[in-house]
């Protein structure tokens, strides 16, 4: 999905919803547990109950990982189970030496060797360009570039100054030379709202995806503020808010109330800025 495409769904759909699926075992509505896959049965329903009301969903690879080569085949399952008219996420936080991270492409992006093809996958820019590249030499994949994240210890280095720049603003320029806005998009999280103006100058056209809006109390309206571009330029991502919504057999129903709130809100955003 190229960014005209991404923002046509926006503009279908009324909505820059991201769901993040990072579903916990433990969590589910106990009725699940009687499903040879319970977690694949909970993203399932999920997904069928939500996929009007958002454009993208992002799988937390961590979730599935801890459940060894179980928890891998629910992750493929759970892509394939993804509408064509979704954006789709792998948050797997990759970076690595560039042939390490070639195979890390190639596990995310080609469906031929791993079953799995998503549109994007989030990358840590430490180890710099080499290690980033190999994600961008998939011509029609995204690149999500973690920047200025919403976790507590973020600011361990990310806002550290350094010459006459944070860190975070030293990724965002130099990583904007590796790929155009076309292909690069970065994690910007919603518990910042007070830099959004400040990562816009650097990144004026890039889409942002924002964790931190729900759960971690991220506003919404604080984000869109100086968040939003004249192609939306943003995927916020709800996880836990939505996903847990409910617990009995309505979970799914639950889900998507929560999921609907979030998208009337961002209708009128929508509208407001005369984006549709």
């Amino acid at each position: 999905m190229n960014k005209q495409q991404l923002f046509e769904q926006i503009q279908r759909k009324k909505s820059f919803l991201c769901i993040g699926l990072d579903p916990v075992l433990d969590k589910l509505p106990k009725h699940l547990l009687k499903y040879e896959d319970p977690i694949l049965e909970f993203n399932k329903q999920l997904i069928d109950a939500t996929h009007d009301l958002c454009v993208a969903y992002k799988p937390n690879t961590a979730f599935y990982e801890t459940r060894g080569v179980k928890g891998w085949s629910t992750l493929v399952k759970t892509w394939q189970h993804f509408p064509k008219d979704v954006f789709t996420i792998a948050d797997a936080k990759r970076g690595d030496i560039g042939n390490t991270s070639a195979m890390y492409a190639e596990a995310f992006f080609n469906e031929a060797s791993s079953e799995m093809s998503f549109d994007s996958v989030t990358v840590a820019p430490y180890m710099g360009r080499d290690s980033v590249s190999p994600f961008l030499s998939y011509e029609d994949k995204w690149v999500i570039l973690l920047a200025l994240t919403s976790n507590e210890g973020s600011k361990d280095f990310q806002t550290k100054q350094s010459d006459d720049q944070k860190l975070y603003e030293q990724v965002i320029t130099t990583s904007s030379q590796w790929a155009s806005s076309e292909q690069m998009m970065y994690v910007v999280g919603a518990t910042k709202p007070e830099e959004f103006q400040n990562i816009r100058r650097l990144a004026p056209d890039n889409f942002l995806l924002v964790p931190g809006v729900g759960a971690q109390g991220g506003s919404l309206s604080a984000v869109c503020e100086h968040g939003l571009n004249l192609q939306c330029g943003l995927l916020v991502n709800a996880a836990r808010s939505i996903i847990y919504a409910g617990s009995g057999e309505d979970f799914a129903e639950k889900a998507r109330e929560e999921a609907l709130a979030l998208q009337q809100e961002m209708e009128q955003i929508l509208t407001a800025a005369q984006l549709i």
